[in-house]
């Protein structure tokens, strides 16, 4: 049996090199790349891995376009910051060769701010990410995707590293990525319009549910700050969502205080001279 290991990166040059070190058990190495604008291809291409860019905001697609371009009996998806380690790779061989399943769901053990996170929500993160690839039908989902796959899943005992959260900068880079897409998304659905109450109620209520309701403050402060991480996610989400609301567009306030500016210009001939 055959495996492919299909890698999901968008700028990530300081993180690529080792996600791909811990893959080399796999027979091909599929780097999608999402719209880089660093050297996260090139450094790909040099360690062997074949590159394919396909930019696109709904990650379902993208994950998608790594099933069409594997060439082998099974695909294992892991995104660039996720590390495996020998004793996941055995099991995963294992499993494989002995057809034990036609999904294998794994749990993940993040890392945030160098902290292994034990409550907050995140120790019970499962992802399933090994497929059998005629079991796979398709992934759905815009942000949030999930794979359609026929036949039995199996639940993994090893974990899988997720390096996340890295930094605060690191933080707020990926974080304009996916809550606009997410504030697009509710935009769409024609929720309320929302108020500075909105705001508060959401922030609120996603930093108690982090460290208090699901433990994170057992963490230490790592957990606060992380809590504190996701509920200002929540806020910048709904805050977009107020933004796409506003009438007239924002962008049609700015390009009428444009035009008036240059009425007055136009108005001012002998400055001009």
């Amino acid at each position: 049996m055959s495996i492919s290991a299909i890698i999901i990166a968008k700028n990530e040059e300081e993180m690529i090199a080792n996600c791909i070190e811990g893959l080399r058990w796999c027979d091909e190495i599929i780097v999608i790349d999402n719209g880089s604008t660093d050297t996260t291809g090139h450094i790909a291409e040099k360690l062997g891995a074949r590159v394919i860019g396909f930019a696109n905001d709904n990650f379902s697609k993208v994950r998608n376009e790594g099933l069409k371009r594997s060439k082998t009996d099974w695909v294992f998806y892991v995104d660039a910051d996720e590390r495996v380690t020998p004793a996941l790779a055995r099991e995963i061989m294992v499993n494989v060769e002995t057809g034990a399943g036609e999904a294998f769901s794994l749990k993940r053990q993040n890392i945030c701010y160098g902290h292994h996170l034990n409550y907050g929500g995140w120790e019970k993160d499962f992802v399933t990410r090994v497929f059998r690839v005629s079991s796979l039908k398709e992934w759905t989902g815009k942000i949030h995707e999930r794979a359609i796959f026929d036949g039995k899943e199996l639940i993994l005992k090893q974990p899988l590293i997720h390096l996340t959260h890295r930094s605060t900068r690191e933080n707020l880079h990926k974080s304009a990525d996916w809550t606009g897409l997410e504030a697009g998304l509710l935009y769409n659905a024609n929720i309320k319009p929302i108020t500075l109450v909105t705001l508060i109620r959401k922030g609120l209520m996603e930093f108690f549910r982090r460290a208090f309701f699901k433990k994170g403050r057992k963490d230490g402060m790592v957990g606060y700050v992380e809590a504190l991480v996701q509920a200002m996610n929540r806020v910048m989400v709904y805050i977009q969502v107020w933004e796409l609301q506003q009438k007239p567009s924002i962008p049609d306030r700015y390009e009428k205080i444009e035009r008036e500016v240059a009425r007055q210009w136009l108005s001012e001939k002998d400055i001009q001279k």
